[in-house]
């Protein structure tokens, strides 16, 4: 469960970036934030992964409270997300394995659990036989199937994804998108920042709109509006 309460963010510069978002999202739903440049989706997204406090209100991630989370804690708290970004993020110098192992290798988990775990998420991604390879040995959309299965490798309950399809051909745009649901299918929680109306309106799942700092638009299915 993730709840936003009355939350409130502005920037020390004095920037207002949110101003009073209620929303609540359920333990597996698939939701879709959208909005145009500054209309708080990037601000949104930073507080989720607590790499930037909220001002007012309350704002709560399972058992987590992050108004009240220690900077201690933080850690913890993200081992619960696995987040995937518009530009991969990937190691150049590792293997798809190695990429994916190594985020299961800084939390301390068994070699031998590693072993096991880092060819099956490969397989749920369409990767096998790909762990050998090296990032600038794939295409553009492979290398996105790994940020996923990295995303995936400590089995975390929300999955984030920053413009996933963002750097990505539209056909590999739908296959992300179709691993996206295969994911919140499996009880996942998902939550896609875009701006790519043509995506938002093919998938009729929940759309969340930003305007300004604003939620706008809260609906199922549907076109959303060009003016958010």
């Amino acid at each position: 469960m993730i709840e936003f309460r009355n939350v409130k963010k502005a920037y020390p510069h004095g920037t207002m970036a949110l101003k009073g978002i209620n929303l609540h999202i359920d333990d597996g739903e698939f939701v879709f934030i959208v909005g145009h440049s500054g209309a708080g989706k990037t601000t949104l997204m930073k507080l989720l992964l607590r790499e930037e406090r909220i001002s007012s209100g309350e704002l709560l991630v399972g058992d987590y409270d992050l108004s009240k989370l220690s900077n201690f804690k933080v850690p913890f708290y993200r081992r619960e997300l696995g987040v995937v970004f518009q530009d991969f993020r990937l190691f150049p110098k590792k293997t798809v394995y190695e990429n994916v192992a190594f985020a299961m290798e800084v939390v301390g988990t068994p070699r031998k659990k590693i072993r096991r775990r880092v060819p099956a998420i490969l397989n749920t991604v369409n990767l096998a036989g790909k762990q050998d390879s090296y990032p600038n040995e794939i295409s553009g959309g492979e290398q996105q199937r790994v940020a996923l299965a990295r995303a995936l490798a400590n089995n975390p309950q929300v999955i984030i994804a920053d413009e996933p399809t963002g750097n990505i051909d539209p056909k590999m745009s739908l296959e992300i998108m179709n691993l996206l649901l295969k994911i919140n299918k499996l009880g996942k929680t998902v939550i896609v920042v875009t701006h790519e109306k043509n995506l938002v309106d093919y998938y009729q799942q929940r759309v969340v709109s930003l305007r300004d700092g604003l939620i706008v638009e809260d609906r199922i299915g549907g076109m959303f509006s060009e003016k958010v």
